[in-house]
């Protein structure tokens, strides 16, 4: 279930433009005003208002918020704002850059969205970036992790086959059964071990209790010494539209 409200009644683009126009005007960005254009749109409708002010006045409009905004909430209206699609591929280019290098990232990519969505995901970071995701992918990890995520299949263990070839429904029945059969979660035998080992636990969590994972995600952004705003910002725009409220509701 989504928590993005979108009015009954919504302005015309041209109008959400002139409104975002204004609050980069005069003393300050106008951040409530932009919240309340950006933060209450849909996918379709922010795209369309990113063509439209691009058409207008001729300027990007994600360069705009990059240059007005500042710091962590900067980068959540950005990532927010973008097409997801575009998201994925500005979120797996972030993960690959060799300061931020995040495998956690390119997994939750991989498993938590659809066939449909990887492939739109995969043509928009050729479109934005002139290459190719799988290869920047291989050229960033190394080992396991490599195999694991530029292919999602091992030759070496018969867990990776399963999580690479099976269905999501595949999947889970096979861990359902493994519980009946063994009396044990099979997360558990996952639960010490290296980043490979957390690597499989985040793939299996992806594939077949995404929620779950996002909240355990929540739970680290909030619990840990610091927030965590980069995992803020991944968990809101990432699933916003999709379950954001499920997840809200098994974090309380």
């Amino acid at each position: 279930m989504a928590s993005l409200t979108v009015p009954a009644h919504v302005p015309s683009v041209a109008e959400d433009c002139e409104q975002l126009r204004s609050a980069f005007k005069g003393w300050g960005t106008n951040e409530k005003l932009i919240i309340s254009i950006l933060g209450h749109r849909s996918a379709a409708q922010r795209k369309l208002i990113i063509e439209t002010y691009a058409e207008t006045f001729g300027e990007d409009l994600l360069k705009e918020l990059d240059r007005e905004l500042t710091n962590d909430f900067e980068k959540l209206v950005v990532v927010w704002t973008l097409d997801p699609s575009e998201r994925d591929a500005h979120l797996a280019m972030e993960a690959t850059k060799i300061w931020t290098k995040n495998n956690f990232v390119l997994v939750e990519i991989a498993c938590t969205r659809s066939p449909k969505e990887l492939v739109l995901a995969r043509e928009a970071y050729h479109a934005r970036y002139k290459k190719s995701l799988k290869e920047d992918v291989a050229h960033h990890t190394t080992g396991d992790h490599r195999k694991k995520i530029s292919d999602k299949a091992y030759s070496d263990n018969e867990v990776v086959r399963i999580l690479a070839t099976g269905s999501k429904a595949q999947i889970n029945a096979t861990l359902n059964h493994y519980k009946d059969v063994y009396e044990e979660d099979s997360l558990k035998q996952l639960e010490d071990g290296d980043e490979f080992v957390a690597l499989l636990r985040a793939t299996i969590k992806g594939i077949v209790y995404h929620e779950h994972y996002f909240v355990e995600l929540l739970c680290d952004a909030i619990n840990m010494r610091g927030i965590k705003e980069d995992y803020l910002t991944r968990v809101i725009a990432m699933m916003a539209e999709v379950d954001i409220k499920i997840i809200a509701d098994e974090y309380c």
